[in-house]
């Protein structure tokens, strides 16, 4: 019996082969999110029985059970899916282009040049529409990677510099922020301060539009470059003697990790540790194969948002706890762990 699903798509564009042990665990997790998801759609101030959140689900409910589920309660719910699948798999991505396990975009310094951007703009730009803080931060992102890859660069980029520049790159955007957060007026710092700490409170049906499409492109383009990931962590000379287009191939992987991690935080602001967490659990289960690591964490950042999210809303009725206080509680001990794990390394 076969032990892998080929996929391949035209004759020499490109293939994929997924183990069925990455079937199987990626389709308990998503079979998870969709009872965590139902669970939550029904707790609040209104309870919602799970059986009645279904109906309203398929518009069959009651008008009321209706508009709470899917004009309140279901947007967020998405949301938090699609910002745990994004953070995820760029904390994939990151993984597998540094070959090392302690690195994720938040801790590199990519979600840092996001913080920047949208902190600087909430308190720089007081009465400027909301609006425009998701591109602002995706913006901020995608040219603090740049300026990553650009100080990495010496006759090429290695993991070891990426990661060395990339701690740098997070001290100096934390110096940064809170220097900005110091000299700005006491309203604006609570403002700020929420958006570092990670929520998703007050989404709507417009974020779910906004970053779904964007979401599902970039994991797929992502999914497409696996085998390219799978050779780099050969290492540097076994990748290139195999023919890869190693620098290009990891530029346009560290792009797309941060386009992930830009797509992730302009709607959910700085969530911490999930980009770590979720890979690491993903390669307990299956393995250290890239491609079959991706789609895993995807669906295991989607459960780990979404559990967070459900407990911050109902753990302190009626204060809403941000989700990213209780990303950090358990992956600060995570991030401990690793690196007690890693300390001979």
């Amino acid at each position: 019996m076969k032990e892998y699903l080929s996929l391949r798509i035209g004759k020499r564009l490109t293939s994929y082969q997924l183990h069925k042990k990455t079937l199987v665990f990626s389709l308990v997790a998503f079979l998870l999110t969709i009872v965590v998801a139902i669970v939550s759609l029904g707790m609040g101030e209104m309870k919602i029985a799970p059986w009645d959140v279904l109906k309203a689900l398929l518009g069959i409910g009651s008008e009321q059970d209706a508009l709470i589920v899917q004009q309140f309660r279901l947007p967020r719910i998405l949301v938090a899916i699609l910002v745990g699948a994004a953070l995820a798999a760029a904390g994939a991505i990151m993984q597998g282009i540094v070959r090392n396990p302690l690195a994720a975009p938040d801790i590199l310094g990519v979600s840092g040049g996001a913080s920047i951007a949208a902190v600087g703009f909430l308190l720089l730009f007081e009465t400027a529409s909301i609006k425009w803080l998701p591109p602002i931060a995706f913006l901020g992102a995608m040219l603090t990677t740049l300026l990553l890859y650009a100080l990495a660069w010496k006759q090429g980029v290695t993991p070891l510099r990426l990661v060395m520049i990339g701690v740098g790159i997070k001290i100096a955007a934390g110096a940064i922020v809170t220097i900005l957060i110091m000299f700005s007026p006491f309203l604006l710092q609570n403002k700020a301060l929420l958006w570092l700490t990670g929520s998703i409170y007050g989404v709507d049906w417009n974020d779910v539009t906004m970053i779904l499409p964007w979401v599902i492109i970039l994991i797929l383009v992502a999914a497409v470059l696996a085998r390219r990931v799978n050779i780099q962590q050969l290492g540097d000379d076994i990748a290139t003697s195999l023919g890869s287009f190693l620098q290009w191939d990891r530029f346009a992987l560290l792009m797309i990790c941060a386009a992930l991690t830009g797509t992730a935080v302009s709607v959910g602001g700085d969530i911490s540790f999930v980009a770590l967490l979720a890979p690491h659990i993903a390669k307990q289960l299956i393995g250290p194969s890239f491609g079959g690591a991706l789609p895993l964490s995807a669906f295991v950042g989607a459960l780990i948002v979404l559990s967070a999210d459900l407990v911050a809303r109902i753990a302190f009725t009626p204060i809403e706890v941000p989700v990213g206080v209780f990303t950090s509680a358990i992956g600060a001990p995570f991030f401990i762990y690793l690196l007690y794990k890693n300390r001979n390394r």
